[in-house]
């Protein structure tokens, strides 16, 4: 089953009298367990792409489909209900509450979803930051984290909802090549064991062979023929 969905999808800016196409007849499908690296150089639409993916931004023209529901013409307050439920975010920035802990950085999930950080939420949040290598640093601030163990906490946030698609902005370019491999592994590993897509965005070629393919964007165009990884 496809989990994203978008076609012919464009984005457009106005700049005084002119426009600037940030996405050009963009079509992206992505199935269940599939990762997809989207890879361009700067200023290409990685990033409007991605975020029109999770409904962070409403197309100009162009469809877009996520875990079978068309997200197309939802409000904002619609589309942050469904974000919440249905897609995970890791940003390049990893932006963790700097004030919480790792566990409380992941209970923010539930209590922005109504919740009241209650025992199943908790037992949830260890449980992931367990699979993730960090049961020891649940009680640490961000600050108290290396890069790679902050990226972690981050990934475990996008996860604990169990959303049917991950996106990525950048993951590893704050990180040395060792940590990035660690980070990547980890990201291939999470995403099979639960058959999640996810669409990771990068401009480093040394990361996209942990793609299952990759797919090349300049100008705002999607090559029409994705390279494999």
């Amino acid at each position: 089953m496809t989990v994203l969905d978008m076609r012919d999808v464009r984005k457009v800016y106005r700049s005084g009298d002119a426009e600037v196409v940030a996405l050009d007849h963009a079509t992206l499908a992505v199935d269940h367990g599939e990762i997809v690296a989207l890879l361009g150089p700067s200023g290409s639409g990685k990033t409007t792409l991605l975020s029109i993916a999770g409904g962070l931004l409403a197309p100009t023209e162009g469809s877009v489909v996520v875990d079978g529901e068309d997200i197309t013409g939802h409000d904002a307050r619609r589309l942050t209900a469904f974000r919440r439920e249905h897609v995970g975010f890791v940003f390049q920035s990893v932006n963790l509450v700097p004030f919480l802990t790792a566990e409380e950085n992941l209970l923010v999930v539930d209590e922005l979803g109504g919740g009241k950080g209650g025992r199943a939420a908790r037992e949830r949040a260890r449980a992931l930051l367990d699979e993730l290598g960090l049961a020891a640093r649940g009680s640490n601030m961000p600050s108290q984290l290396s890069g790679g163990e902050r990226q972690r906490v981050a990934i475990g946030r996008a996860l604990f909802n169990n959303p049917g698609l991950v996106l990525f902005d950048e993951p590893t370019s704050a990180l040395d090549t060792q940590l990035g491999e660690q980070v990547m592994e980890l990201i291939r590993r999470e995403m099979k064991a639960r058959d999640t897509a996810a669409v990771i965005v990068t401009h480093d070629t040394r990361m996209t062979h942990y793609a299952d393919r990759v797919v090349r964007i300049v100008d705002g165009r999607l090559t029409a023929d994705p390279v494999p990884a």
